[in-house]
């Protein structure tokens, strides 16, 4: 294989063949590649897409440069993704919930991304939480209790590893079969029967329109339909945080409250809704009205919050944390920041919010730099609430003043009041399958 005639080829839009893109991703993947013609094949895959068979050839090749699990039961094993937002905490109660309501849960998750955060980062904000179990500890731990949410290991997708880092300074994030194919691949890899898709759409997420999270979603469903996998997507609201809390200590507390039973409206909606999903998929639930039935009845027993605390204790964490929240990390400096006016609450950019968290400490501006797992944002105010000037629309926790100002700025900058009440998205925007 001559590697300038495969870019030439894709660069004029013609089609790659299976044993083409299998040599690709292998060769690549033990560096007999180099980086600078991936780089130019990725940017002509940027620009002229890659048809369906391509995509699932493609996907395929990156999933087997690694290992890949194997559970005894696949059809009752379940994952969750979501394409990132702010506030979206809904992994960590979700994942107990519908494993104790009986479906294995399996669940690789990433860190934070930009203005989003990542369920990695918050699980670790739990005292002694490990989230670098080794694969046999994996295996083991989805085995025993039903649950387990780990990182990327070393042997998993490794190709995905490679060309995330090399599309991230090439420009080439952003094309959807680049997307859909990394996601993909490391979710086939957990030997999962059936996924659910959330694909987030809004202000806040990395789809700011519906067309664009449509596509996405169609693209995710279509691969892993044809890998074997019964694939659903939900497409929900992202023009506005989730929940009451932006932060990883933070963010874990309100998780805790949803498994407790006293979560916010949205956040117990998605986590009823998706867990719904989830259960119909694993056949522990007959249709969507069940699962919903089936993830409340967990809740109100407390058997969604006795599978977490075995799940932080599987992991090294300190599983008091179910009982006792306030062994979380917490700072005590706090800011309000107030409404400008009187008026509706028309609109909040969650990309600023998300910021705001993320310039506090609450995430990284650079790979090197410590999360500070106790700050964050605690909202007050939804869309459509009306307020009064000098009312708390968010309540900021800072250490001794990191970032403050910023957050401040960024978070008045998301909000806008106006005389008029807004109309309001659905949570629940579209279901593709």
């Amino acid at each position: 294989m001559i590697v300038a005639e495969v870019i030439r080829d894709k660069r004029d839009g013609l089609t790659l063949s299976e044993p083409v893109i299998r040599e690709l991703m292998q060769r690549y993947t033990v560096g007999e590649l180099p980086d600078y013609q991936m780089a130019a094949l990725l940017m002509a895959i940027y620009w002229r897409g890659l048809d369906a068979d391509e995509l699932g050839v493609w996907t395929d090749a990156m999933l087997h440069s690694g290992d890949v699990f194997v559970f005894p039961n696949r059809a009752n094993t379940v994952d969750k993704h979501s394409t990132g937002g702010v506030g979206d905490k809904i992994s960590i109660p979700l994942a107990p919930l519908v494993a104790a309501c009986g479906v294995s849960v399996p669940m690789i998750s990433g860190r934070g991304l930009g203005h989003t955060g990542g369920t990695l980062d918050k699980l670790e904000s739990i005292p002694g939480f490990r989230t670098d179990l080794s694969p046999d500890a994996f295996v083991k731990a989805v085995n025993d209790i039903g649950v387990s949410m780990i990182g990327q290991t070393e042997s998993i997708v490794p190709a995905d590893r490679k060309l995330y880092a090399l599309r991230d300074v090439t420009a080439t994030v952003d094309s959807i079969p680049l997307i859909a194919a990394s996601i993909m691949s490391k979710k086939l890899a957990e030997g999962i029967g059936g996924l659910v898709l959330d694909v987030k759409v809004g202000s806040g997420a990395f789809m700011k329109t519906l067309p664009q999270a449509q596509k996405l979603a169609r693209t995710l469903v279509d691969i892993g339909t044809k890998a074997n996998v019964k694939t659903v997507a939900l497409l929900t609201s992202m023009f506005q945080p989730i929940g009451w809390s932006v932060g990883n200590a933070l963010e874990v507390r309100e998780s805790i409250e949803v498994l407790q039973g006293r979560g916010p409206a949205d956040t117990v909606d998605l986590v009823e809704n998706l867990g719904a999903q989830m259960l119909v998929l694993g056949g522990a639930a007959v249709d969507e009205d069940d699962g919903k039935s089936k993830i409340r009845q967990a809740i109100k027993s407390g058997a969604g919050l006795e599978k977490f605390a075995k799940m932080v204790a599987v992991h090294g964490g300190d599983a008091k944390v179910a009982q006792n929240p306030d062994l979380l990390p917490h700072v005590s400096d706090t800011f309000d920041v107030v409404a400008p006016r009187d008026g509706f609450v028309t609109s909040v950019d969650s990309a600023q919010v998300g910021y705001a968290g993320l310039v506090l400490g609450g995430g990284r501006l650079r790979k090197e730099d410590q999360i500070d797992p106790a700050v964050g944002l605690r909202i007050h105010t939804r869309l459509g609430v009306k307020v009064s000037k000098g009312q708390s629309l968010v309540t900021i926790y800072h250490r001794d003043g990191k970032g403050l100002q910023d957050a401040v700025n960024r978070v008045l900058q998301a909000y806008e009041i106006s005389d008029v009440a807004p109309e309001f998205a659905p949570l629940i925007v579209d279901k593709v399958f």
